[in-house]
């Protein structure tokens, strides 16, 4: 055997130890598959602790990990309108990459045939086997890792070609108040209440976490992200112009881009080689959100390897992507006003209804029920139009998506 070659063949490599990349590895694990998990070590290709959100109804299988979760949402109009509601039996849910990456490790280290390696992935290739994961160990030796099948959620390069793309840009602040400024009760999801950019949408974000701390957030949907300086400006004026905190101190800070696009993105790159999360298309086009996708897509990947059928199905119905791409579409070319489109959307829709529907899990019925509730002109313009657009690359790559 050459020196660094990892002898025999495991059931299954996972690359990446993102949200992809450890919930497949814990659902493979949980259906008896063996699986080697490929982390980077410790060091600046770890990226730094991230927030996933997402909203499900009981209790999900990373109930230990969440941070907090919250039974009412609020939306904030531009004109300072107030829509809030509870979407029971939905619960809106927080969770930290930190302590979900060490509950999945605890379990990992407790089921047979699963393993963590910490390991720089080079390169993956196809081989008469299935697959190889070349990598290099902290201290600089190669190894060479072999599967019958390998999952890469590694964030692709290039956003394959597309018609329109859009970018989710954020910078969050953890904040913790002189006084207490915040309701635990009530997340805040979209507040209109901050300047508009001339080309795009911004809102703001809270997420309390007690009556004294938050994630308090600035975000655009818009073409190019903004300088650190920029956000933290915007920061300033959310914090102390609208929101009216007083006295805070920011313990920590997070900062994201997510694409919002409606590119094909290849979840097979080869005969025993796919691609998962993100970089597999998990990201839902029109808000960004990753997570609730993640997790329905990791435990079909794991039930069909059980069954000796390996795939990645598709992460989005048709009907919602090409949603998706209307939406985008009339975003980007201002035929919509985003404000007022998701202000009206959350107040003429009861938001369980149209959470659902944002998670894939609506009934066409409800989706015509949902259009005639969008500016119905203006939609139908851009959805004649897209079939004759060109898809076009643009070099343009996701970073950090929720």
């Amino acid at each position: 055997m050459a020196e660094g070659v990892q002898a025999g063949v495991d059931d299954t490599v996972v690359v990446g130890g993102g949200a992809a990349g450890l919930s497949l590895a814990h659902w493979l694990a949980r259906t008896g598959t063996g699986v080697t998990l490929v982390e980077a070590p410790d060091g600046p290709l770890r990226p730094p602790e991230r927030t996933w959100c997402y909203w499900e109804a009981g209790s999900g299988a990373f109930e230990e990990a969440v941070t907090a979760s919250w039974r009412r949402l609020r939306v904030h109009g531009p004109d300072g309108s107030v829509i809030e509601s509870d979407p029971a039996p939905l619960r809106y849910r927080m969770v930290r990459s930190g302590p979900f990456e060490r509950l999945v490790h605890s379990r990992l280290e407790e089921t047979p045939g699963a393993r963590l390696v910490r390991a720089t992935v080079h390169e993956v290739r196809e081989a008469p086997y299935g697959g190889e994961v070349r990598c290099a160990t902290p201290d600089g030796r190669p190894l060479t890792l072999r599967g019958g099948h390998v999952f890469d959620s590694r964030p692709v390069r290039v956003t394959p070609p597309h018609r329109t793309l859009l970018l989710q840009h954020f910078r969050g602040w953890f904040v913790r108040t002189a006084a207490p400024c915040f309701d635990p009760a009530v997340a805040d999801l979209m507040d209109f209440r901050v300047p508009q950019p001339r080309h795009g949408l911004a809102f703001g974000y809270v997420l309390p976490l007690a009556p004294d701390r938050a994630l308090v957030e600035y975000t655009e949907f818009s073409r190019a992200p903004l300088t650190t300086a920029a956000y933290d400006t915007a920061l300033r004026h959310y914090t102390g112009g609208v929101l009216r905190l007083g006295g805070f101190t920011v313990e920590s800070a997070e900062q994201g881009v997510i694409p919002m696009t409606d590119a094909r993105y290849p979840r097979r790159t080869g005969r025993a080689l796919f691609r998962i999360g993100a970089a597999g298309g998990a990201t839902r086009p029109a808000t960004g959100y990753t997570f609730a996708t993640v997790q329905r897509q990791s435990r079909a990947i794991a039930a069909a390897l059980h069954r000796g059928r390996p795939g990645v199905p598709p992460p989005h119905g048709r009907r919602a992507l090409a949603m998706d791409a209307v939406l985008l579409r009339a975003l980007d070319t201002g035929r919509v006003d985003g404000p007022r489109f998701f202000t009206d959307l959350f107040r003429r829709v009861p938001m369980e209804r149209l959470l659902r529907f944002l998670d894939g899990g609506s009934s066409p019925w409800e989706e015509f029920s949902i259009g005639l509730r969008t500016p119905v002109g203006p939609m139908l313009r851009t959805a004649a139009e897209l079939p004759f657009l060109a898809r076009r690359a643009t070099g343009r790559s996701e970073e950090s998506p929720r």
